[in-house]
Protein backbone atom coordinates (compact mmCIF):
# COMPACT_ATOMS: atom_id res chain seq x y z
CA UNK A 1 0.00 0.00 0.00
CA UNK A 2 1.44 3.20 -0.76
CA UNK A 3 1.26 6.05 1.82
CA UNK A 4 -1.10 8.94 1.80
CA UNK A 5 0.21 12.13 -0.03
CA UNK A 6 0.71 14.69 2.53
CA UNK A 7 -1.90 17.11 2.78
CA UNK A 8 -1.47 20.10 1.21
CA UNK A 9 -2.05 24.06 2.70
CA UNK A 10 -5.00 24.30 0.72
CA UNK A 11 -6.60 21.27 1.83
CA UNK A 12 -6.09 22.09 5.70
CA UNK A 13 -7.77 25.15 5.22
CA UNK A 14 -10.24 25.60 7.93
CA UNK A 15 -13.90 25.07 7.24
CA UNK A 16 -16.32 28.03 6.04
CA UNK A 17 -18.41 27.61 9.58
CA UNK A 18 -14.84 28.15 11.46
CA UNK A 19 -13.69 30.77 9.38
CA UNK A 20 -17.22 32.60 9.95
CA UNK A 21 -16.75 32.17 13.42
CA UNK A 22 -13.33 33.26 13.86
CA UNK A 23 -14.48 36.35 12.25
CA UNK A 24 -17.19 36.78 14.11
CA UNK A 25 -14.65 36.69 17.33
CA UNK A 26 -12.16 38.90 15.63
CA UNK A 27 -14.72 41.43 15.18
CA UNK A 28 -16.13 41.56 18.61
CA UNK A 29 -12.68 41.45 20.01
CA UNK A 30 -11.73 44.66 18.35
CA UNK A 31 -15.34 46.29 19.07
CA UNK A 32 -14.74 45.36 22.84
CA UNK A 33 -11.19 46.30 22.71
CA UNK A 34 -12.12 49.76 20.98
CA UNK A 35 -14.97 50.58 23.37
CA UNK A 36 -12.86 49.27 26.47
CA UNK A 37 -10.19 52.01 25.38
CA UNK A 38 -12.35 54.52 25.17
CA UNK A 39 -14.36 54.01 28.45
CA UNK A 40 -11.17 53.58 30.09
CA UNK A 41 -9.88 56.65 28.89
CA UNK A 42 -12.65 58.76 29.65
CA UNK A 43 -13.25 57.13 32.99
CA UNK A 44 -9.52 58.08 33.61
CA UNK A 45 -9.75 61.75 32.63
CA UNK A 46 -12.89 62.21 34.79
CA UNK A 47 -11.05 60.53 37.75
CA UNK A 48 -8.28 62.36 37.98
CA UNK A 49 -9.90 65.32 36.56
CA UNK A 50 -12.24 64.77 40.09
CA UNK A 51 -9.10 64.16 42.25
CA UNK A 52 -7.41 67.34 40.75
CA UNK A 53 -10.81 69.66 41.58
CA UNK A 54 -11.62 67.87 45.14
CA UNK A 55 -7.41 68.93 45.93
CA UNK A 56 -7.74 72.24 44.76
CA UNK A 57 -11.40 72.50 46.88
CA UNK A 58 -10.17 71.84 49.68
CA UNK A 59 -6.75 73.56 49.40
CA UNK A 60 -8.52 76.75 48.68
CA UNK A 61 -10.86 76.04 51.60
CA UNK A 62 -7.78 75.57 53.89
CA UNK A 63 -6.01 78.61 52.66
CA UNK A 64 -8.42 80.70 54.35
CA UNK A 65 -7.00 79.45 57.98
CA UNK A 66 -3.30 78.55 57.03
CA UNK A 67 -2.15 78.78 60.67
CA UNK A 68 -4.28 76.16 61.61
CA UNK A 69 -1.84 74.03 59.94
CA UNK A 70 0.44 73.20 62.70
CA UNK A 71 -2.39 72.06 64.65
CA UNK A 72 -4.49 69.57 62.40
CA UNK A 73 -3.65 65.93 63.04
CA UNK A 74 -1.71 64.29 60.30
CA UNK A 75 -4.67 61.78 59.48
CA UNK A 76 -7.60 64.38 59.47
CA UNK A 77 -7.10 64.37 55.36
CA UNK A 78 -6.81 60.31 55.42
CA UNK A 79 -3.59 57.90 55.12
CA UNK A 80 -3.42 58.77 51.79
CA UNK A 81 -3.29 62.76 52.21
CA UNK A 82 -0.80 64.93 52.99
CA UNK A 83 -0.58 69.02 53.68
CA UNK A 84 1.92 71.34 54.38
CA UNK A 85 2.50 75.28 54.52
CA UNK A 86 5.28 76.81 52.57
CA UNK A 87 6.79 79.53 54.29
CA UNK A 88 9.99 81.90 53.53
CA UNK A 89 11.49 80.59 56.28
CA UNK A 90 10.17 76.95 56.65
CA UNK A 91 8.37 74.37 55.65
CA UNK A 92 5.49 73.29 57.66
CA UNK A 93 3.60 69.99 57.43
CA UNK A 94 0.41 69.09 59.60
CA UNK A 95 1.17 67.91 63.13
CA UNK A 96 3.05 64.48 63.30
CA UNK A 97 2.76 64.48 59.58
CA UNK A 98 5.08 64.23 56.49
CA UNK A 99 5.64 67.45 53.81
CA UNK A 100 3.92 66.46 50.76
CA UNK A 101 6.26 67.10 48.24
CA UNK A 102 6.98 70.81 47.44
CA UNK A 103 9.51 71.52 44.28
CA UNK A 104 9.89 74.79 42.01
CA UNK A 105 6.24 74.87 41.14
CA UNK A 106 4.90 75.34 45.08
CA UNK A 107 7.73 77.74 45.71
CA UNK A 108 6.63 79.54 42.51
CA UNK A 109 2.99 79.53 44.11
CA UNK A 110 4.53 80.94 47.38
CA UNK A 111 6.32 84.04 45.58
CA UNK A 112 3.19 84.54 43.76
CA UNK A 113 4.62 83.68 40.32
CA UNK A 114 1.62 81.57 39.79
CA UNK A 115 -1.60 81.95 40.61
CA UNK A 116 -1.95 78.15 41.53
CA UNK A 117 0.16 74.91 40.92
CA UNK A 118 -1.08 71.38 40.23
CA UNK A 119 1.18 68.80 39.00
CA UNK A 120 2.19 65.11 39.17
CA UNK A 121 4.92 64.02 42.05
CA UNK A 122 6.67 60.96 42.78
CA UNK A 123 7.69 60.57 46.22
CA UNK A 124 8.45 57.31 48.53
CA UNK A 125 7.46 54.70 45.78
CA UNK A 126 3.62 55.96 44.84
CA UNK A 127 2.97 58.76 42.79
CA UNK A 128 1.14 61.71 44.05
CA UNK A 129 -1.33 64.59 42.77
CA UNK A 130 0.15 67.76 44.15
CA UNK A 131 -1.98 71.14 44.21
CA UNK A 132 -0.74 74.67 45.84
CA UNK A 133 -2.65 77.71 46.42
CA UNK A 134 -1.39 80.86 47.93
CA UNK A 135 -2.01 81.25 51.33
CA UNK A 136 -1.48 85.43 51.72
CA UNK A 137 1.90 87.31 52.25
CA UNK A 138 4.39 84.68 50.37
CA UNK A 139 3.00 81.83 51.52
CA UNK A 140 1.85 78.83 49.91
CA UNK A 141 -0.66 76.00 50.75
CA UNK A 142 -0.12 72.53 49.49
CA UNK A 143 -2.23 69.51 49.19
CA UNK A 144 -1.25 66.07 48.09
CA UNK A 145 -3.20 62.83 47.44
CA UNK A 146 -2.04 59.61 46.38
CA UNK A 147 -3.49 58.30 43.01
CA UNK A 148 -4.19 54.47 45.12
CA UNK A 149 -7.98 54.79 44.58
CA UNK A 150 -7.85 55.83 41.22
CA UNK A 151 -5.65 53.41 40.04
CA UNK A 152 -7.16 50.46 41.80
CA UNK A 153 -10.71 51.78 40.33
CA UNK A 154 -9.29 51.33 37.03
CA UNK A 155 -7.69 48.19 37.36
CA UNK A 156 -11.03 46.71 38.26
CA UNK A 157 -12.22 48.31 35.10
CA UNK A 158 -9.90 46.50 33.26
CA UNK A 159 -10.84 43.38 34.97
CA UNK A 160 -13.99 43.74 34.40
CA UNK A 161 -13.94 44.88 30.96
CA UNK A 162 -10.90 42.13 29.73
CA UNK A 163 -13.78 39.62 31.94
CA UNK A 164 -16.17 41.06 29.35
CA UNK A 165 -14.35 41.27 26.66
CA UNK A 166 -13.12 37.56 26.34
CA UNK A 167 -16.93 36.65 27.31
CA UNK A 168 -17.88 38.54 24.44
CA UNK A 169 -15.28 36.67 22.51
CA UNK A 170 -17.10 33.20 23.38
CA UNK A 171 -20.67 34.24 22.59
CA UNK A 172 -19.70 36.11 19.64
CA UNK A 173 -18.08 32.77 18.17
CA UNK A 174 -19.91 30.54 19.25
CA UNK A 175 -23.00 32.43 17.87
CA UNK A 176 -21.11 32.81 14.83
CA UNK A 177 -20.48 29.20 14.27
CA UNK A 178 -24.04 28.72 14.58
CA UNK A 179 -25.53 31.44 12.37
CA UNK A 180 -23.34 30.01 9.73
CA UNK A 181 -23.87 26.47 10.36
CA UNK A 182 -27.75 26.97 9.75
CA UNK A 183 -27.19 29.78 7.18
CA UNK A 184 -24.96 27.70 4.86
CA UNK A 185 -26.78 24.59 5.61
CA UNK A 186 -29.00 24.82 1.82
CA UNK A 187 -25.00 25.60 0.40
CA UNK A 188 -24.02 22.36 1.78
CA UNK A 189 -26.69 20.30 0.35
CA UNK A 190 -25.78 22.03 -2.87
CA UNK A 191 -23.04 20.86 -2.85
CA UNK A 192 -23.76 17.45 -2.05
CA UNK A 193 -25.98 17.73 -5.04
CA UNK A 194 -23.98 18.60 -7.48
CA UNK A 195 -21.23 16.42 -5.75
CA UNK A 196 -24.11 13.55 -6.74
CA UNK A 197 -24.50 14.84 -9.89
CA UNK A 198 -20.31 14.38 -10.83
CA UNK A 199 -20.26 11.02 -9.48
CA UNK A 200 -23.30 9.60 -10.94
CA UNK A 201 -23.57 11.76 -14.32
CA UNK A 202 -27.34 12.11 -12.83
CA UNK A 203 -28.25 15.90 -14.74
CA UNK A 204 -31.75 15.90 -13.02
CA UNK A 205 -32.30 19.55 -12.00
CA UNK A 206 -31.50 20.43 -8.56
CA UNK A 207 -34.14 20.63 -5.98
CA UNK A 208 -33.93 24.37 -4.83
CA UNK A 209 -36.29 26.85 -2.92
CA UNK A 210 -36.02 30.61 -1.79
CA UNK A 211 -34.81 33.60 -4.37
CA UNK A 212 -32.34 34.39 -2.00
CA UNK A 213 -28.81 33.64 -3.56
CA UNK A 214 -27.99 30.35 -2.67
CA UNK A 215 -31.54 30.20 -4.31
CA UNK A 216 -30.31 31.74 -7.33
CA UNK A 217 -26.94 29.60 -7.34
CA UNK A 218 -28.84 26.71 -7.64
CA UNK A 219 -31.14 27.59 -10.34
CA UNK A 220 -27.56 28.76 -12.28
CA UNK A 221 -27.14 25.00 -12.17
CA UNK A 222 -29.88 24.20 -12.82
CA UNK A 223 -29.31 25.96 -15.86
CA UNK A 224 -25.91 24.92 -16.43
CA UNK A 225 -27.62 21.02 -15.51
CA UNK A 226 -30.01 21.45 -18.73
CA UNK A 227 -27.24 23.02 -20.96
CA UNK A 228 -25.20 19.75 -20.25
CA UNK A 229 -28.72 17.53 -20.77
CA UNK A 230 -29.05 19.06 -23.88
CA UNK A 231 -25.36 18.93 -25.44
CA UNK A 232 -25.15 15.54 -23.89
CA UNK A 233 -28.57 14.86 -26.25
CA UNK A 234 -27.47 16.55 -28.79
CA UNK A 235 -23.98 14.09 -28.62
CA UNK A 236 -25.89 10.87 -28.30
CA UNK A 237 -28.13 11.90 -31.30
CA UNK A 238 -25.36 12.69 -33.15
CA UNK A 239 -23.51 9.31 -32.63
CA UNK A 240 -26.72 7.72 -33.43
CA UNK A 241 -27.17 9.45 -36.61
CA UNK A 242 -24.12 9.45 -37.72
CA UNK A 243 -23.98 5.45 -37.17
CA UNK A 244 -26.85 5.25 -38.64
CA UNK A 245 -25.60 7.02 -42.00
CA UNK A 246 -22.03 5.18 -42.06
CA UNK A 247 -23.89 1.43 -41.86
CA UNK A 248 -25.02 2.26 -45.33
CA UNK A 249 -22.27 2.57 -47.22
CA UNK A 250 -19.44 0.85 -44.71
CA UNK A 251 -22.31 -2.19 -45.80
CA UNK A 252 -21.77 -1.26 -49.72
CA UNK A 253 -18.15 -1.10 -49.43
CA UNK A 254 -17.81 -4.71 -47.95
CA UNK A 255 -20.36 -6.26 -50.48
CA UNK A 256 -18.38 -4.89 -53.39
CA UNK A 257 -14.80 -5.63 -51.55
CA UNK A 258 -15.90 -8.98 -50.83
CA UNK A 259 -17.06 -9.49 -54.78
CA UNK A 260 -13.55 -8.14 -55.64
CA UNK A 261 -11.87 -10.25 -53.17
CA UNK A 262 -13.92 -13.63 -54.28
CA UNK A 263 -12.14 -13.27 -58.04
CA UNK A 264 -10.07 -16.48 -58.60
CA UNK A 265 -11.08 -18.08 -55.20
CA UNK A 266 -13.90 -19.43 -56.97
CA UNK A 267 -11.59 -20.41 -60.39
CA UNK A 268 -13.14 -17.54 -62.25
CA UNK A 269 -12.13 -13.93 -62.93
CA UNK A 270 -15.07 -10.81 -63.04
CA UNK A 271 -15.60 -9.49 -66.41
CA UNK A 272 -13.30 -6.15 -66.29
CA UNK A 273 -16.24 -4.04 -67.06
CA UNK A 274 -18.08 -5.09 -63.73
CA UNK A 275 -14.93 -5.42 -62.16
CA UNK A 276 -14.09 -1.33 -63.08
CA UNK A 277 -17.69 -0.46 -62.29
CA UNK A 278 -16.88 -2.41 -58.96
CA UNK A 279 -13.68 0.05 -58.42
CA UNK A 280 -15.68 3.07 -59.35
CA UNK A 281 -18.58 2.30 -57.03
CA UNK A 282 -15.86 1.51 -53.87
CA UNK A 283 -14.36 4.53 -54.98
CA UNK A 284 -17.05 6.92 -55.01
CA UNK A 285 -18.05 5.75 -51.49
CA UNK A 286 -14.87 6.25 -49.56
CA UNK A 287 -15.05 9.79 -51.34
CA UNK A 288 -18.50 9.62 -50.11
CA UNK A 289 -17.12 8.68 -46.69
CA UNK A 290 -14.63 11.22 -46.99
CA UNK A 291 -17.59 14.23 -47.22
CA UNK A 292 -19.65 12.56 -43.79
CA UNK A 293 -16.52 12.35 -41.75
CA UNK A 294 -15.53 15.88 -42.32
CA UNK A 295 -19.31 17.30 -41.98
CA UNK A 296 -19.51 15.41 -38.53
CA UNK A 297 -16.05 16.86 -37.56
CA UNK A 298 -17.39 20.17 -38.61
CA UNK A 299 -20.43 19.54 -36.84
CA UNK A 300 -18.89 18.40 -33.86
CA UNK A 301 -16.33 21.59 -33.48
CA UNK A 302 -19.03 23.72 -32.25
CA UNK A 303 -18.78 27.59 -31.51
CA UNK A 304 -15.53 28.85 -32.00
CA UNK A 305 -13.89 31.03 -29.62
CA UNK A 306 -14.75 34.69 -30.34
CA UNK A 307 -11.23 35.48 -30.22
CA UNK A 308 -10.73 33.73 -33.47
CA UNK A 309 -12.98 36.21 -35.83
CA UNK A 310 -11.73 39.21 -37.83
CA UNK A 311 -13.65 41.55 -38.96
CA UNK A 312 -14.06 40.85 -42.86
CA UNK A 313 -16.33 41.69 -45.32
CA UNK A 314 -18.89 39.08 -46.64
CA UNK A 315 -19.11 40.03 -50.43
CA UNK A 316 -15.34 39.24 -50.58
CA UNK A 317 -15.99 35.75 -48.72
CA UNK A 318 -19.12 34.84 -50.67
CA UNK A 319 -16.85 35.84 -53.97
CA UNK A 320 -14.05 33.41 -53.13
CA UNK A 321 -16.44 30.79 -52.77
CA UNK A 322 -18.57 31.25 -55.96
CA UNK A 323 -15.06 31.33 -57.47
CA UNK A 324 -14.38 27.80 -56.31
CA UNK A 325 -17.98 26.08 -57.42
CA UNK A 326 -17.91 27.54 -60.40
CA UNK A 327 -14.75 25.56 -61.06
CA UNK A 328 -16.64 22.14 -60.65
CA UNK A 329 -20.00 23.14 -61.42
CA UNK A 330 -20.31 21.95 -65.23
CA UNK A 331 -23.42 23.40 -67.11
CA UNK A 332 -24.46 25.80 -64.24
CA UNK A 333 -24.17 29.63 -64.62
CA UNK A 334 -24.05 31.90 -61.83
CA UNK A 335 -25.40 35.52 -61.61
CA UNK A 336 -23.28 37.26 -58.81
CA UNK A 337 -24.56 40.59 -57.37
CA UNK A 338 -23.03 41.54 -54.19
CA UNK A 339 -22.55 44.66 -51.90
CA UNK A 340 -20.40 45.11 -49.44
CA UNK A 341 -21.52 44.28 -46.15
CA UNK A 342 -18.82 44.08 -43.08
CA UNK A 343 -19.04 42.03 -40.08
CA UNK A 344 -16.93 40.04 -37.20
CA UNK A 345 -16.55 36.22 -38.57
CA UNK A 346 -14.55 32.78 -38.41
CA UNK A 347 -13.93 33.34 -41.94
CA UNK A 348 -13.60 29.51 -42.72
CA UNK A 349 -16.46 28.60 -40.65
CA UNK A 350 -18.76 31.15 -42.70
CA UNK A 351 -17.14 30.47 -45.97
CA UNK A 352 -17.86 26.36 -45.25
CA UNK A 353 -21.38 27.20 -44.85
CA UNK A 354 -21.57 29.55 -47.84
CA UNK A 355 -20.13 26.98 -50.45
CA UNK A 356 -22.68 24.17 -48.86
CA UNK A 357 -25.79 26.59 -49.90
CA UNK A 358 -23.52 26.50 -53.23
CA UNK A 359 -23.27 23.31 -53.97
CA UNK A 360 -26.57 22.03 -52.65
CA UNK A 361 -28.12 25.03 -55.34
CA UNK A 362 -25.51 23.94 -58.36
CA UNK A 363 -26.47 20.15 -57.18
CA UNK A 364 -30.27 20.89 -57.69
CA UNK A 365 -30.06 22.72 -60.58
CA UNK A 366 -30.79 21.58 -64.62
CA UNK A 367 -27.98 21.49 -66.92
CA UNK A 368 -27.85 25.76 -68.26
CA UNK A 369 -29.56 26.15 -65.20
CA UNK A 370 -28.48 30.02 -63.19
CA UNK A 371 -27.53 30.13 -59.67
CA UNK A 372 -28.74 33.54 -58.35
CA UNK A 373 -26.19 34.95 -55.82
CA UNK A 374 -27.07 38.38 -54.13
CA UNK A 375 -26.00 40.16 -51.47
CA UNK A 376 -28.34 43.44 -50.44
CA UNK A 377 -28.51 45.47 -47.65
CA UNK A 378 -26.79 42.61 -45.85
CA UNK A 379 -28.77 39.86 -46.86
CA UNK A 380 -27.60 37.08 -48.42
CA UNK A 381 -29.64 35.26 -50.73
CA UNK A 382 -28.58 31.89 -53.18
CA UNK A 383 -31.59 30.91 -55.64
CA UNK A 384 -31.37 28.57 -58.22
CA UNK A 385 -34.12 27.19 -60.73
CA UNK A 386 -34.32 23.55 -59.81
CA UNK A 387 -37.73 21.50 -58.34
CA UNK A 388 -37.63 23.75 -55.32
CA UNK A 389 -38.06 22.19 -51.82
CA UNK A 390 -41.93 20.86 -50.87
CA UNK A 391 -43.55 22.82 -48.57
CA UNK A 392 -43.61 20.11 -45.90
CA UNK A 393 -39.62 19.45 -45.96
CA UNK A 394 -38.67 23.15 -45.14
CA UNK A 395 -38.74 23.22 -41.74
CA UNK A 396 -36.74 20.03 -41.72
CA UNK A 397 -34.06 20.46 -44.23
CA UNK A 398 -31.65 22.52 -41.70
CA UNK A 399 -31.95 18.65 -39.36
CA UNK A 400 -29.13 16.63 -38.82
CA UNK A 401 -29.08 13.65 -41.46
CA UNK A 402 -32.46 14.80 -43.07
CA UNK A 403 -32.76 14.54 -46.66
CA UNK A 404 -36.56 14.25 -48.36
CA UNK A 405 -37.89 11.59 -50.31
CA UNK A 406 -36.58 13.40 -53.81
CA UNK A 407 -33.15 13.36 -52.32
CA UNK A 408 -32.28 10.24 -50.47
CA UNK A 409 -31.37 9.17 -54.21
CA UNK A 410 -28.99 11.18 -54.83
CA UNK A 411 -25.48 11.58 -53.13
CA UNK A 412 -25.08 13.68 -49.99
CA UNK A 413 -25.07 13.03 -46.53
CA UNK A 414 -28.28 15.28 -45.37
CA UNK A 415 -25.34 17.57 -42.94
CA UNK A 416 -24.43 20.15 -46.00
CA UNK A 417 -27.60 22.23 -44.80
CA UNK A 418 -27.25 21.08 -40.81
CA UNK A 419 -23.69 22.68 -40.85
CA UNK A 420 -24.90 26.21 -42.54
CA UNK A 421 -27.80 26.65 -39.92
CA UNK A 422 -24.55 26.20 -37.01
CA UNK A 423 -22.16 28.27 -38.56
CA UNK A 424 -24.89 30.78 -38.90
CA UNK A 425 -25.95 30.62 -35.55
CA UNK A 426 -22.59 31.01 -34.09
CA UNK A 427 -22.60 34.28 -36.04
CA UNK A 428 -25.78 35.72 -34.46
CA UNK A 429 -27.79 35.34 -37.39
CA UNK A 430 -30.98 33.11 -39.17
CA UNK A 431 -31.08 31.39 -42.15
CA UNK A 432 -34.50 30.28 -43.89
CA UNK A 433 -35.91 28.90 -47.17
CA UNK A 434 -38.42 29.71 -48.93
CA UNK A 435 -39.31 29.36 -52.93
CA UNK A 436 -37.24 31.55 -55.56
CA UNK A 437 -38.95 33.63 -58.43
CA UNK A 438 -37.74 30.76 -60.75
CA UNK A 439 -39.47 28.22 -59.26
CA UNK A 440 -36.43 26.73 -57.32
CA UNK A 441 -35.21 26.88 -53.84
CA UNK A 442 -34.05 30.08 -52.36
CA UNK A 443 -31.85 30.29 -48.91
CA UNK A 444 -32.12 33.61 -47.43
CA UNK A 445 -29.04 34.49 -44.80
CA UNK A 446 -28.77 37.28 -42.30
CA UNK A 447 -26.05 37.74 -40.15
CA UNK A 448 -25.41 41.08 -38.24
CA UNK A 449 -22.91 43.37 -39.21
CA UNK A 450 -22.99 47.04 -41.11
CA UNK A 451 -22.59 48.34 -44.59
CA UNK A 452 -19.85 50.54 -44.05
CA UNK A 453 -16.38 49.61 -43.55
CA UNK A 454 -14.93 49.95 -39.90
CA UNK A 455 -12.37 52.70 -39.59
CA UNK A 456 -9.77 49.80 -38.62
CA UNK A 457 -9.27 47.05 -41.22
CA UNK A 458 -6.58 44.71 -39.88
CA UNK A 459 -6.51 41.43 -40.51
CA UNK A 460 -10.11 41.80 -42.98
CA UNK A 461 -10.02 40.55 -46.37
CA UNK A 462 -10.71 43.12 -49.34
CA UNK A 463 -13.20 44.05 -50.92
CA UNK A 464 -14.40 42.26 -53.93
Amino acid sequence: MTNPAPTSPQERRLSLRARVAILAAVAVAIAVAITSAAIYVMLREQLYDQLDRDLLARAEAAALNPDLIATLPADALGADARIGLVTPEQLLAAEKGEMPPVGDAEWAVSFGERPKSLRWAHDDGEYWRVAAVPAGDGNALVFAATTDSVDQTLDRVRFVALLVGMLGVVVAATAGYGVAKAGLRPLGALTSATERVARTMDLRPITSSGDDEIGRLAGSFNVMLASLGAARERERQLVADAGHELRTPLTSLRTNLDLLAQEGSAGRELDPRVKHELLNDVRAELVELGHLVDDLVQLSRGAESHETRIVANLASIVDDCVTRVRRRAHGVQFDVMLSPWWLKADVPSLSRAVTNLLDNAVKWSPDGGTVTVQIADGLLSIADQGPGIAEEDRPHVFDRFYRSESARSLPGSGLGLAIVAQAVAEHSGAVTVDESPDGGARFDVAIPGSSHAPESRHNSTPDP
